[in-house]
């Protein structure tokens, strides 16, 4: 070694290459309580923007398409900071149809959540979404507790949720299989605003969701009649959204028998 040359013990560290988490990815270092509590907050969260932006909507407007623009919006900018806020904790899943995803894939030998993390994580979320539709409705001065009556179980609206589903499921898996998880917040934020107005059912794509905004009689509600509907069609779309994964981002090879990316 020479005098110029660094002593091992002064080298500067590697820097840490390791993928950071999103969703379709869990890191798995975090403890679980850690991550429940975030998959809670964040469902929580995300449920309070949609209810309470639905009602500050119909507060301020009578013109549906106003209310709708107004709390697709505060939905696209509230998603994609929980995501990117709370992905290195949990993945930001705030979705069971992303964890039960998620827990196939691992399944079959990809990378995400085990079946004990799901049982954690799918009741979090449920109960954050339950808890974020009671505090919207506290902050408003609505009834913290009143069955919704706006039936959606109109077969169109049943196929829009296949739809919202079966494309997030896309996104986000199709985003890690590319290794570009880390446009997670604004991607999967924008396709769920965009999702709000070529969807027939205003894209609910989250079972968790779907229960929470149940509990509400507002702009965002759905009777709790046309949630069995609403969540079935949300995991058919979740499987077609895998299906879909698997075909277009099949592993294959180059011309010159290198494996492609």
């Amino acid at each position: 070694m020479t005098a110029t040359e660094p002593a091992a013990s002064d080298a500067i560290a590697p820097a840490d290459t390791s993928p950071q988490p999103a969703p379709g990815a869990s890191p798995p270092r975090t403890p679980l309580l850690a991550r429940a509590a975030a998959e809670l907050v964040g469902t929580a969260a995300l449920v309070a923007v949609v209810v309470g932006s639905g009602i500050q909507a119909t507060k301020l407007t009578d013109d549906v398409a106003l209310q709708l623009l107004a709390n697709s919006t505060a939905t696209v900018f509230g998603l994609g900071v929980f995501i990117a806020l709370l992905g290195p904790v949990s993945g930001a899943h705030f979705n069971p149809a992303v964890t039960l995803a998620e827990w196939w894939t691992a399944r079959r030998g990809g990378a995400g959540v085990n079946a004990r993390e799901l049982a954690v994580y799918v009741p979090s979320q449920i109960v954050g979404a339950i808890a974020g539709a009671i505090l919207a409705d506290a902050m408003f001065g609505e009834p913290l507790v009143k069955w919704s009556q706006h039936d959606r179980s109109a077969d169109n609206l049943l196929l829009g949720e296949v739809v919202a589903t079966a494309g997030l499921i896309l996104l986000i898996f199709g985003l890690a299989r590319t290794d570009r998880l880390r446009f997670a917040p604004v991607a999967v934020a924008s396709y769920i605003g965009a999702a709000y107005w070529f969807t027939s059912s205003t894209s609910f794509a989250n079972p968790a969701v779907t229960i929470g905004r149940a509990f509400t009689d507002t702009f965002a509600g759905i009777a709790p009649a046309s949630v069995p509907g609403f969540i079935a069609m949300q995991l058919i779309g979740a499987v077609v959204g895998l299906a879909l994964v698997a075909v277009i981002f099949m592993p294959g090879k180059t011309g010159s028998g290198t494996p492609s990316a």
